[in-house]
């Protein structure tokens, strides 16, 4: 995919064509089952998770892998995974459920209108070619007033990355981000650096509610 999605007219035609443009899915089966932000981050996102998700709820974890980072004293009715690896999701204690599914070629997710709490996307957005659609999707499955927490440190896979990420700073990713929840119908959006880069890897957390 070279063109630019066509809900995003302002950025460039070639804002989501990648430098390796082979099938995502031979890029993810091999599992990886590695973190990729360091143990602050890592931290402070689950200090964030815990003010903002429902304890009991029906939680989204979108391009999950073998670790949600979600409050360990925190109950939930259900964590749905989604992710390009099986092996990496079944890896992962926290999740009830999970599918596999490329995003890239196929954005409407296989849940039901109104049947989730919240919706997690942790150090994934930067590889979506339909970020509009995608997050369009997530908002029909959440609830009223439900959160969609997406996360992303200055960490990626290069070539995997689409163009307009590799060339944003930190604020224009927050920036990005946030025009993509804005564009899928999200209120409320905002975004919050939860680490600043200086003893940890960078995290930046931009929120919307559905």
């Amino acid at each position: 995919m070279d063109s630019a999605d066509e809900q995003l007219p302002e950025l460039p035609g070639d804002a989501f064509r990648k430098q390796d443009t082979a099938d995502d899915a031979e890029f993810y089966a091999p599992a990886r089952l590695v973190t990729h932000i360091d143990e602050a981050a890592t931290e402070a996102l689950t200090a964030y998770y815990r003010t903002v998700l429902p304890p009991g709820g029906v939680v989204l974890d979108l391009m999950s892998s073998w670790v949600s980072h979600l409050p360990e004293e925190v109950d939930f009715a259900e964590v749905i995974g989604h992710g390009m690896n099986a092996a990496e999701l079944r890896a992962n204690p926290r999740l009830t459920r999970s599918f596999v599914q490329n995003l890239n070629q196929a954005q409407v997710l296989p849940l039901a209108t109104g049947s989730c709490d919240a919706a997690l996307c942790c150090v994934g957005v930067q590889y979506l070619q339909r970020p509009v659609d995608v997050f369009t999707g997530v908002r029909r499955v959440l609830r009223p007033g439900a959160p969609c927490i997406v996360s992303f440190s200055n960490r990626c896979f290069p070539t995997k990355a689409v163009a307009i990420w590799r060339s944003l700073g930190e604020e224009g990713h927050a920036a990005l981000v946030r025009l993509y929840l804005e564009r899928a119908g999200f209120a409320e959006v905002s975004a919050k650096a939860l680490q600043d880069g200086r003893r940890s890897d960078p995290l930046v957390v931009v929120t919307g509610r559905s």
